[in-house]
């Protein structure tokens, strides 16, 4: 298939701003640029001009923003996701709306393909990939790292300069990182050895708990139908919120985590991660579930949450069984409705208290004090009823 334009995920880092070139060389075509604006600090404007002078004919930067908080972080957080019991996922549910955006800019400047930076030995690639084939089946997708000759970070550079393609003069940073408004990850270099502690200057959205304020600092956080609201009483919009608590949080120290885990391709893979606020928001959403949801559909959500997590890991988000699966988590979140007080503490995310004008939960039965809405002896047969198939086992 002959490709006479290409939209490239551009971040403006050393592999995309070679990927213009290398197309433009190796596929000669046009190729359009898009940065997706998810909240990571950086100057923007800045690399949208590098995406130009380096060889784009157009360059897009989106704002994507409320719409990444909105209807991605959110809809993972009222599953209560979490990989493998640890991993709240800021990279992977970034990916899908970003590879959504760039088939819907392929549409508007009918574009032949699109193209991405992630490399061969990652989960970005099937991220992006399943994510593009689902909104247009026919479009042909370049991954550089699986076809050129490069194989390093030197070899890059050097052909970066060998181009007139500017390179970073700052120090280098002996390990990668991502960051969006939900996290911030670190990978490879010296964190490859997963005996090795992360350097204490590494981390950047949150203090240590050592350095974090000796007063704790209590927060509340009102829901409405499973979705986070209002902070200390105040509306905030989807990203809004998120930033605040990622600065309160981020003083506190809180959201730091170090794990090994499993890469879709096969890989064990050791990841750093800061997430501040949304530590914040999977506890405080636990607690305001805890009143208001059902046992057994609580229950559900639990046993249904480690595969929804998977599919989010593992790029299906425009997948049917993860928008069903979603079907059924948003159901349960009608009612989630309530204020939940939490107290920040040197690295620690502690409920203090949850209240809703629609709790269920009863202090009348509750309580291990005199009331008159129980009868105990009704617990005598509802145990012979649970124990007869035990009983006749040992029979």
């Amino acid at each position: 298939m002959k490709v006479k334009k290409v939209i490239l995920a551009y971040s403006g880092g050393l592999d995309t701003s070679v990927i213009i070139k290398w197309l433009k060389e190796n596929y000669h075509c046009e190729v359009i640029a898009f940065c997706a604006d998810l909240g990571q600090g950086e100057d923007l404007k800045a690399v949208k001009n590098k995406a130009l002078k380096t060889g784009a004919s157009k360059a897009y930067v989106v704002d994507l923003r409320e719409e990444f908080v909105r209807d991605y972080v959110f809809p993972m957080l009222r599953a209560n996701a979490v990989y493998e019991g640890a991993y709240l996922m800021g990279t992977s549910i970034a990916r899908p709306l970003i590879a959504k955006k760039q088939i819907e800019i392929a549409r508007k400047e009918r574009a032949d393909a699109v193209a991405h930076g992630a490399t061969g030995k990652g989960n970005d690639q099937v991220r992006f990939e399943l994510t593009y084939y689902a909104l247009k089946p026919d479009i042909k997708v370049i991954a550089p790292w699986r076809e050129w000759i490069f194989n390093s970070r030197e070899s890059l550079i050097n052909y970066a300069r060998k181009n007139g393609i500017p390179v970073p003069v700052t120090k280098k940073k002996p390990y990668s990182s991502d960051m969006n408004l939900f996290h911030i990850s670190y990978e490879g270099g010296i964190l490859e050895d997963p005996w090795a502690e992360p350097p204490a200057d590494m981390f950047t959205m949150s203090v240590s708990p050592e350095k974090a304020p000796a007063k704790p600092q209590y927060i509340e956080i009102g829901y409405v139908d499973g979705n986070p609201v209002f902070v200390d009483g105040k509306k905030h919009s989807p990203a809004n919120l998120l930033k605040k608590l990622n600065d309160i949080a981020g003083r506190h120290g809180i959201g730091r985590l170090d794990m090994v885990e499993n890469r879709y391709v096969g890989i064990k893979s050791r990841g750093v991660y800061e997430t501040p606020g949304g530590t914040v928001l999977h506890i405080a959403h636990r607690a305001m579930e805890s009143i208001t949801l059902d046992r057994e559909v609580m229950h559900l959500k639990d046993a249904l949450m480690p595969k929804y997590a998977e599919l989010i890991y593992n790029g299906f988000w425009f997948s049917p069984e993860r928008l069903a699966l979603q079907s059924l988590m948003d159901e349960a979140q009608k009612g989630v409705t309530g204020t939940v007080r939490l107290k920040l503490y040197k690295g620690n995310c502690i409920v203090a208290g949850r209240k809703s004008p629609v709790s269920l939960y009863n202090p009348q039965l509750a309580t291990f004090e005199a009331e008159t809405v129980y009868n105990q002896q009704d617990a005598e047969g509802f145990i012979k009823l649970n124990a007869l198939r035990l009983k006749m086992q040992s029979l």
